[in-house]
């Protein structure tokens, strides 16, 4: 079996020895260095998590195989206070005119699938785009880096948890979903620093999805807590503020923008 076709489920069957062999492994395909290996407790069950350094860059193995993406929001019921906080921010004339929260969800959240995504590396950070959106591809890949495909980026935040942000079902409402501090700043379980700041705009493959924040949309426009919370939401794909991205508006302002780069392993 080739690292690209490393599983989530074998990778976590692993002992440390034999996922300290493979990370080496992955280091020495893309030229660089294990610089981290440890156990963290996901989902009740212990998860091996790798970071690998190269050239100033640190990444995360994110393993992938057959994976579950989307929310499920059949099997989902929001809390009192979510239900009260959309529903203040929809008399607002907020939500696109969704009369319900779960209805909004519908319209801004990637559906319940199954993916099928190979082993990658993947950047611990973003990175601020220093070339214009349509340039992104080339510049990266001239250092053999590529972005990352908007399912690669939803499985690699929310690291097969499900829940609506990769940390649970619920965020701390009356908190800002910006700035530093919090739950939204601890790595996820791959050892990511993602999700964490709703001014945040990152870029997938998919022209249709931004990721992890609306650019602080929400919150510079009062939509309110729980709206300005959602952009942290694993599978929110924003299409709103993906159409202002992709778009002539969004023109000239790569800058405001980063990805996560992605190295692919063999």
């Amino acid at each position: 079996m080739s690292l690209a076709e490393l599983t989530l489920d074998r990778w976590r069957s692993l002992d440390l020895a034999a996922a300290g062999h493979l990370a080496h492994e992955a280091a020495a395909q893309v030229g660089g260095r294990v610089v981290l290996l440890d156990v963290v407790e996901h989902l009740g069950r212990p998860l091996h998590r790798v970071r690998v350094e190269r050239e100033g860059r640190q990444f995360a193995l994110v393993p992938g195989g057959s994976v579950r993406l989307g929310f499920d929001l059949d099997a989902w019921e929001p809390t009192v206070a979510q239900s009260a906080d959309y529903a203040e921010s929809a008399e607002e004339g907020y939500g696109y005119g969704h009369p319900d929260l779960k209805s909004y969800l519908a319209d801004v959240l990637s559906p319940p699938r199954t993916a099928t995504l190979a082993t990658v590396l993947m950047a611990v950070e973003d990175e601020a785009l220093t070339d214009p959106v349509a340039d992104m591809p080339a510049a990266l890949a001239a250092h053999g880096l590529r972005i990352p495909g908007a399912d690669e980026w939803e499985h690699a935040c929310g690291a097969g948890a499900g829940t609506l942000f990769r940390w649970g079902n619920e965020c701390p409402l009356g908190e800002p979903s910006y700035g530093s501090g919090g739950v939204r700043h601890r790595p996820n379980a791959f050892g990511l620093h993602i999700a964490y700041d709703s001014y945040g705009t990152e870029l997938s493959g998919d022209p249709t999805a931004v990721h992890g924040g609306d650019g602080g949309e929400a919150v510079c426009g009062g939509y309110g807590d729980l709206l300005g919370w959602l952009p942290l939401a694993t599978a929110n794909r924003n299409p709103y503020a993906a159409e202002f991205t992709y778009g002539p508006d969004g023109e000239g302002m790569y800058e405001e923008f980063s990805t996560r780069p992605v190295l692919s392993l063999r």
